[in-house]
């Protein structure tokens, strides 16, 4: 839509012959005048703020924001400024109560299978049933995800989830839940899981807009942290209170606040991406679009092993807990709150700044990486637990800025396939990576297997980052007299070309 200002000035522009000085001043005037902004119902609520669309581009230069990738420079509007947009507020809100209840079924799960079974093997099964489906069919549920209608798709995924856990409820509380129930519901919920991940990723680029949506991811990635610290607190009370079986019917009540907030947005304030229509090729052709774009390619690299070998917390935390330490379980759950903590202050970190330079996606993975290798070698329990809450930071930075990054660098119509790629190699490789940290640690103890978790990260982290600098033909430069507002080591271009400059803005 034309601005009114921009409007009048065309109106001036094309009716050269206007034989009324008075319209034509008065029209002058209004050109002169600034464009009202943050409109009543445009989901756009901060007039004040810029974004590289309004920048002057460089002479003889594209400008950036007309590309899917230059749309993510955006300047930051506050910690909370996805919050102003209406759509977003519902949907937040909903996820504050339906995160909670995600973590109180978490907990209540493994203590129900762990307590029909008495085998900690039986809770590893039950993770894997729900994260398998995800490994096998995740690029399938992108493809889905273009395919529909986003928020009409969520409402029928969340009402599935919830369904779910009302059903295991049911048996639960009338005491005929076996083992291999929970393992089929564990199952059904992971194949819901694949259509609804990717699906949830790509919408909150249609509620916020490029603008706030890197701080929107921040933001959901807050929310699924503070869930993370109430949620099983919540369920521990539950489940000595009353059973196992009502914090399931907790959990199936909580989807309601989703689907209640979906139902109450405003659609003529979504962004919605017209969806494909169904044809054969769209799976490799997602693959193909990945493949030939090193903005994606490489970050999701990146994600690949930050997530089957940096994420394996479980069996690593455990480890150091009881083999380590030799603390008990009081102990070993302030590491998982340590944890949440540093996650949860990563998150509001991420949140104030703007959308991600991949520089800054790589350099939080190396951070990440390299407090792992430093963790591994702390000598007691409280500085293992400080070195925690540090990993939390920077992991939480970077799965935030790869997934912010990813989605701002994709063309609306290729959203859902990119993301669940994304959810496919960072949480489909839980069950290759697990096994294999878990062996490491089996057999050489947790330090050397968080060592080897640290190093996998880190070294993967500076390889792709030299990669991605020699893709977009740059090199670094130190200056030991950078003078104000300048840094000591920057990525400079090696040459001028062209070819290479989206990219090259991108790093």
């Amino acid at each position: 839509m034309t601005p009114p200002a921009a409007a009048s000035a065309a109106a001036i522009r094309t009716d050269e012959q206007t034989t009324d000085p008075a319209a034509a001043s008065a029209a002058a005037a209004d050109a002169q005048a600034p464009a009202p902004s943050g409109l009543p119902g445009n989901g756009d609520d901060d007039p004040d703020e810029r974004t590289a669309a309004d920048e002057p581009a460089a002479p003889g230069r594209t400008h950036p924001a007309s590309s899917p990738t230059g749309a993510r420079f955006t300047r930051p509007g506050g910690m909370f400024s996805s919050l102003r947009v209406r759509n977003y507020r519902y949907y937040f809100a909903g996820q504050v109560v339906s995160n909670t209840g995600t973590w109180m079924q978490r907990i209540a799960q493994d203590w129900l299978v762990l307590s029909l079974t008495g085998s900690p093997l039986a809770v590893g099964i039950t993770t894997a049933m729900q994260f398998l489906p995800m490994l096998l069919l995740g690029l399938f549920g992108g493809v889905l995800a273009d395919r529909m209608p986003k928020r009409r798709l969520l409402i029928h995924t969340q009402g599935a989830m919830g369904l779910l856990a009302a059903g295991l409820a049911v048996l639960t509380v009338g005491g005929v839940v076996t083992p291999y129930y929970v393992y089929a519901f564990a199952l059904l919920l992971g194949l819901v899981t694949v259509v609804d991940n990717p699906a949830r990723q790509a919408f909150v680029a249609e509620m916020v807009g490029p603008k706030d949506l890197a701080n929107a991811v921040s933001l959901n990635a807050a929310n699924f942290q503070t869930a993370r610290l109430i949620g099983p607190a919540v369920a521990g009370l539950l489940i000595a209170a009353v059973g196992s079986g009502w914090a399931f019917a907790v959990n199936a009540l909580s989807f309601a606040a989703v689907i209640g907030g979906l139902l109450a947005m405003r659609e003529s304030e979504l962004r919605p991406t017209e969806p494909i229509a169904r044809e054969k090729g769209q799976l490799r052709e997602g693959l193909r679009y990945v493949k030939e774009r090193p903005e994606l390619l490489w970050p999701m690299v990146l994600a690949g092993f930050i997530g089957t070998f940096g994420f394996n917390f479980p069996t690593l935390l455990s480890g150091f807990a009881y083999d380590t330490f030799k603390v008990g379980a009081g102990q070993y759950g302030l590491l998982n709150t340590a944890m949440a903590v540093g996650s949860l202050a990563g998150a509001l970190f991420a949140a104030r700044r703007g959308a991600p330079r991949l520089r800054r996606l790589v350099g939080a993975a190396l951070a990440f990486g390299t407090l792992e290798v430093v963790a591994a070698f702390a000598p007691d329990y409280w500085t293992f637990a400080l070195l925690l809450m540090l990993v939390g930071v920077f992991g939480l930075s970077f799965n935030t800025s790869v997934n912010s990054s990813l989605q701002l660098a994709t063309d609306p119509e290729m959203r859902g396939r990119v993301m669940g790629l994304l959810v496919l190699v960072f949480t489909g490789g839980t069950p290759i990576g697990a096994p294999i940290v878990g062996w490491v640690t089996a057999s050489y103890g947790p330090r050397l297997g968080l060592l080897a978790c640290g190093l996998v990260s880190a070294l993967a982290a500076a390889a792709v980052g030299l990669v991605l600098a020699r893709s977009a033909d740059l090199r670094v430069r130190v200056d030991l007299h950078p003078g104000r507002g300048g840094r000591v080591v920057a990525f400079v271009p090696r040459t001028a070309s062209r070819s290479k400059s989206e990219l090259a803005t991108a790093c």
